[in-house]
């Protein structure tokens, strides 16, 4: 098993955390994992993506061209990273701030309401947990046993208390995500 996933949007979306997230579930099962972000000089705001890479053998590098999986959570994004989905491989987005909707016919597209549904459900700062939820209903390559313990080795103790509600919004990305 290979995964090689892009997660892009706009920084303040957790963007990062949650290729963090996936990456250090990843490991906890005992995988081989790269996680590379980039970002621009505006962490807040200006566009972030991260590369990761769950693989049961070596990874040799964190540097990819094409992705089996793409996460996007805007304009700019879709624009950029539609393309370089490999053939057969997985779009999935936000609608929020979408104004072009992905037109390629050779990949499985998947919406999900992320924005709209952690607005509905108070629970706002969990927008990239209800994203992450999606992605493990389309390709459960991750248990959500491991993901809890990732978000919890990876957030501050003072937001434990936050957990309950990330489990929640998981489970919530996981009923709402819809294929196109």
């Amino acid at each position: 098993m290979k995964q090689e996933i892009i997660i892009a949007g706009f920084g303040g979306q957790g963007v990062l955390s949650m290729g963090k997230i996936l990456a250090y579930s990843s490991l906890l099962e005992g995988k081989e994992v790269s996680w590379f972000p980039s970002y621009g000089p505006e962490q807040r705001g200006g566009t972030a993506n991260v590369t990761v890479i769950v693989s049961d053998n070596r990874i040799s590098s964190p540097i990819l061209n094409t992705f089996d999986v793409a996460i996007i959570l805007n304009q700019q994004s879709l624009n950029k990273f539609e393309s370089k989905v490999k053939p057969g491989g997985i779009l999935i987005y936000d609608g929020y701030g979408i104004s072009k909707e992905p037109t390629r016919t050779d990949i499985f597209i998947y919406r999900i309401n992320a924005m709209d549904t952690s607005i509905a459900m108070n629970a706002a700062k969990s927008f990239n947990m209800i994203i992450l939820g999606g992605l493990l209903k389309v390709l459960p390559f991750v248990n959500i046993e491991s993901i809890m313990q990732g978000l919890k080795n990876s957030l501050p103790e003072r937001h434990h208390h936050m957990l309950p509600t990330n489990e929640a919004a998981i489970r919530k990305g996981m009923e709402i995500i819809e294929k196109i």
